[in-house]
């Protein structure tokens, strides 16, 4: 990718036309019929240059509905994931985050490695300043399982609101 200026979106009074982006790549899913990929690995992931270079922000996905299979026994284990991250150059694009996540439904690994290796792999393509990933499993042998990973210290100044994903109570 050069360092040719670009313009972003339509230019208006209240935005200003962003330049010293990268050159944006059109995105394969965006806008077009996408099959479900065939496995994580498979899944292609957009990204599309961030709007707001240079402004810390967070950005937060949740799929409180995430599935994987368990490696041991096929039975099908479910999440409530939260992804936060900070931008640097470029953004997920969500429809391409929603393939990759839902090409976990027939992917069995335990949740240990579903939850790191969705943070590690986001975060070596998409390259933001920082990012984290919480899997709030729910219970399977009675267990519940949760599992954080993050990619080192936050960006100074940046608002981290909590996850407030609340711990298995049972029905107690």
């Amino acid at each position: 990718m050069g360092g040719a200026a670009v313009t972003l979106g339509v230019q208006s009074r209240r935005w200003p036309v962003m330049t010293d982006t990268p050159e944006p790549v059109k995105p394969i899913h965006l806008g077009q019929s996408s099959a479900l990929p065939a496995s994580p690995e498979d899944a292609v992931l957009d990204y599309v240059p961030n709007p707001r270079p240079g402004k810390p922000y967070l950005v937060r996905f949740t799929a409180p509905e995430f599935t994987s299979l368990c490696p041991v026994t096929g039975q099908p284990d479910f999440a409530h994931l939260v992804i936060d991250y900070a931008p640097a150059a470029t953004i997920v694009e969500s429809k391409s985050l929603k393939l990759f996540l839902g090409a976990f439904r027939n992917h069995a690994a335990f949740h240990e490695d579903c939850t790191v290796g969705i943070g590690e792999r986001l975060f070596a393509e998409m390259q933001p300043l920082w990012l984290r990933i919480g899997g709030y499993w729910y219970p399977r042998g009675g267990i519940p399982i949760d599992v954080f990973w993050q990619s080192g210290e936050p960006p100074a100044g940046l608002w981290l609101p909590a996850q407030d994903v609340p711990g298995y109570r049972g029905r107690g």
